[in-house]
């Protein structure tokens, strides 16, 4: 895949869970910074879905961002979470674009 000059225009936070003790103790996670990254981001076909006769829309959004070997492993990248502008997305999947280590594409979707 290439990209046009300027594809990569988004200023995204990717943040992983973190275990952390809180002021009483307590053992809890939390979501920490693990890169700022430059992305491209955009809205994949969506989908209706019906569930317990409630629809509700899903609306996967793309997002490609340079690979870099922070991002070597797809299991780990999978489980972050991407934030952009106040927004929040879960990660689903995780490809680096034909094993090049040039572009990662992740497929997520807003929290909701």
């Amino acid at each position: 895949m290439t990209l046009s000059a300027g594809a990569l225009r988004k200023r995204i936070t990717l943040q992983q869970q973190s275990p952390s003790v809180d002021s009483y103790g307590q053992q809890s996670l939390t979501w920490t910074d693990v890169a700022t990254v430059w992305a491209s981001i955009e809205p994949s076909v969506g989908r209706e879905l019906m569930a317990a006769q409630a629809v509700s829309l899903e609306q996967p959004t793309t997002i490609t961002i340079r690979w870099q070997p922070l991002f070597a492993s797809p299991k780990a990248v999978a489980a972050m979470r991407v934030v952009y502008n106040g927004r929040i997305f879960n990660l689903h999947s995780v490809e680096n674009e034909a094993e090049r280590n040039v572009l990662l594409t992740l497929v997520a979707s807003e929290a909701g």
